[in-house]
């Protein structure tokens, strides 16, 4: 096959789909371009179908260090694990590409997206999404929709499709949308609290970009010949079984579906399942697999036909209710925060660790410099959460795509960093799921950063929002279930405050969701979220205004970049010798901020003070209080600033003559001492004790010559000599 390509212009640059030159023996393969940065999107199936009752899809998306012109880290200097990011991207293309597989379809499917060139102007994520329904369609395997997916910033009131990276920093909200050309089939994002009528325009705005692109994957399709796919078989007709299944435990199985309590409802579906297998069995007496698939079938039709006719959810509660709330702030003594959050039988316990700048994380993206994180937040779903026994690994995909949708939400309402100089981690351990546990997660973390003291702008809460839909019938249900979002077609996590929307992340089960209703969830969202800012205001009405005694003190102060040097000093001696003399810790970042930490208030104060003395500059006939740290013949070298030495001559000390420095002063001696002469080139400074004492009765009007002297060195007036040459000799060291 001939290399094709097809490109239309985006956001000032072009955007481009090429086949027919790279990984020809993956079944589709497709080269997504957008400036220099390039995703290689491959797919490869298996025709043989596999015997598992779910998608076998996998997504690998791997970011090549080549692509940057770097050169990995790490003793072995290859890739390593998938990071964060390449693990979320991973979500973002399997999520709207999903429920686009033929019903019935169990072929083992991977798709594998390379990023093999980046610039620092765009993201590759929304190229791959592109990519990989490119790949699909230009295969033999059987997936003949189209998708696209467009990232959405907002700069001065302007909408503006994948961004550049520079854009995308100044803009108010970051958006990700997948579809068709019919339907909304995927959105993530976060946002600075915009409305919900302006995150629908921008949802809109994306999906006219996703048409556009749809079109373009058709240019290409019209360049390639196609490739026959894949001979579906027809889906097995179960209606005839399922009907018996119906009949059989029918009515019991609508007892149990509205039985309270997800444990108590578990149970009562079980003892069904036992009593189906019993009655419907294959020829060697073991229950009938199809008949089994046929229960979880009634099942479904059950519950969504008692939401779609009755209005009515399996726990009682109509379509809009909240389930009832629970909050008990301050549960863990030596935590710096602690919230226990409870919503019906989902459980989130919250917790707050507060540390210095050590504790930022480091973070390496492929198209930038490396920065410092100083806000992070984990989410943590134990097996004993759902009442199950399983392994503990590593950190899953799920929990860590749940992680960073609360990290988003929360993001928008933490302190400025002048105000709160803290590197901030936030922990939630899902206790309890039986549905909406990261918007748990929301609530429970933004309690425990009010329970530890941090001044943050506003409170902010989340819900979960779902759908059933048959044909034109339409239920949108408030704060779902487990089981509403199993059998159901939507989950639309919804975040923010009272003002708006922060983050958000919504998922289908079907092709797509229209703007309708996107519009009613969001409403409905926004009603609930405030019932739940109530309560939780209610718990806890504002930040504590003390912190726990267990968290760190840090102070900050912003230092000129010039003097950062001053501050660290040769080899770090001036830091190293007040961290020691203080007992505090002090980091300095490039800007000239300042971290002061420690266990307590008096050693951050005193490296505090010892810093701000440090920048000072010396000031003409200012008087200072100083330590004497050097004795020589001439005189003495006083401290009068952290880390700034003046001269002290012999003639300075007293208004007689000194034969013998240590006469009067020792080493260590606290003297109060004049600033009498700064070297405008040098800026040696020479100090005087003698100006800040009374002139003795008597010598006011004495000539110089017949003032009385001290010789105590017998005669030998060295100090003087130097005194007599001037402010050069004196200042040497």
């Amino acid at each position: 096959m001939e290399k094709q390509v097809v490109s239309l212009e985006m956001n000032g640059t072009t955007f481009s789909l090429e086949t027919g030159r790279m990984a020809k023996q993956a079944n589709g393969s497709v080269v997504v371009r957008m400036g220099d940065t390039m995703s290689l999107v491959t797919v490869t199936a298996d025709k043989r179908p596999s015997d598992r009752d779910f998608l076998p899809l996998f997504v690998e998306y791997r970011n090549k260090t080549y692509a940057a012109g770097k050169i990995p880290g790490g003793f072995f200097k290859r890739e390593a694990r998938p990071t964060e990011r390449e693990t979320l991207t991973c979500r973002l293309i399997d999520r709207p590409l999903r429920p686009l597989f033929p019903e019935g379809y169990r072929h083992e499917t991977q798709i594998v997206a390379f990023i093999i060139s980046a610039d620092t102007d765009f993201h590759a994520d929304t190229l791959s999404i592109t990519g990989a329904s490119m790949a699909l369609n230009l295969s033999d395997v059987p997936f003949t929709t189209l998708v696209s997916g467009v990232r959405v910033a907002e700069v001065d009131g302007e909408f503006i499709p994948n961004p550049s990276m520079s854009q995308l920093d100044e803009s108010t909200l970051d958006l990700v949308v997948a579809g068709t050309d019919d339907i909304v089939c995927m959105i993530e994002g976060q946002c600075e609290e915009i409305p919900e009528d302006r995150l629908l325009d921008a949802i809109e705005f994306a999906h006219e970009w996703i048409r556009k692109l749809n079109g373009l994957q058709r240019q290409m399709l019209e360049l390639v010949p196609a490739q026959p796919k894949w001979d579906m078989p027809a889906v097995p007709d179960n209606s005839a079984l399922e009907e018996k299944v119906a009949a059989f435990v029918g009515a019991e199985l609508k007892q149990a579906i509205v039985v309270k309590g997800k444990m108590e409802r578990a149970g009562a579906l079980a003892e069904i399942k036992e009593k189906v297998a019993a009655e419907f069995t294959t020829e060697d007496g073991g229950p009938d697999p199809k008949a089994m698939e046929a229960l979880g079938a009634v099942e479904k039709k059950t519950m969504r036909s008692m939401i779609l006719t009755e209005r009515k959810r399996t726990d009682g509660r109509d379509l809009t209710t909240v389930r009832p709330i629970t909050i008990e702030n301050g549960i863990l003594p030596r935590a710096h925060g602690s919230c226990l959050f409870t919503r019906g039988e989902t459980q989130s316990l919250g917790t707050v660790t507060l540390g210095s700048k050590q504790a930022e994380q480091r973070v390496e993206p492929l198209n930038g410099e490396q920065y410092w994180s100083k806000y992070y937040l984990h989410y943590n779903f134990p097996p004993f959460s759902v009442g199950e026994v399983g392994r503990y690994s590593g950190t899953g995909r799920r929990e860590i795509g749940h992680g960073k949708l609360a990290e988003r939400a929360i993001r928008p309402i933490l302190p400025d960093i002048e105000d709160f100089p803290y590197t901030i981690r936030l922990v939630s351990d899902v206790l309890e799921s039986n549905g909406s546990s990261s918007m748990a997660t929301v609530c429970s973390c933004c309690l425990a950063l009010m329970d530890a003291g941090a001044p943050i702008k506003a409170a902010v809460a989340g819900v979960a929002m779902g759908l059933i839909k048959e044909g034109d019938d339409i239920a949108v249900l408030t704060d779902i279930l487990g089981v509403e979002d199993h059998l159901g077609d939507m989950d639309f996590k919804v975040t923010g405050t009272r003002k708006g929307i922060t983050a958000f992340q919504l998922d289908t089960k079907i092709a797509g969701i229209s703007r309708e209703i996107m519009t009613e969830a969001l409403r409905d969202a926004g009603t609930a979220r405030n019932h739940i800012l109530d309560v939780m205001e209610e718990a806890m009405p504002a930040p504590r205004e003390t912190m726990s005694p267990y968290a760190p003190k840090i102070e900050t102060i912003q230092i000129p970049v010039k003097k950062i040097g001053a501050l660290i000093g040769p080899g770090g001696k001036v830091i190293k010798q007040i961290q020691e003399e203080t007992g505090a810790t002090i980091e300095v970042d490039d800007e000239g901020m300042v971290f002061i930490s420690s266990t307590d208030q008096e050693s951050g104060k005193a490296a505090l003070e010892f810093i701000v003395g440090l920048m000072a500059e010396p000031e003409l006939d200012k008087v200072y209080h100083g330590t004497v740290k050097t004795i020589v013949d001439f005189g003495a070298f006083v401290e009068f600033l952290p880390g700034k030495d003046g001269l002290l001559h012999i003639s300075e000390l007293e208004h007689f003559r000194v034969g013998n420095v240590e006469d009067v002063l020792q080493v260590g001696d606290k003297v109060d001492v004049k600033v009498v002469e700064i070297d405008s080139r040098t800026g040696k400074v020479r100090l005087s004790r003698k100006a800040l004492l009374p002139v003795p009765e008597g010598m006011e009007n004495m000539p110089r010559d017949d003032r009385p002297r001290d010789r105590g060195d017998g005669g030998r007036d060295r100090g003087g000599r130097g005194g007599g040459r001037g402010p050069s000799r004196g200042g040497r060291r």
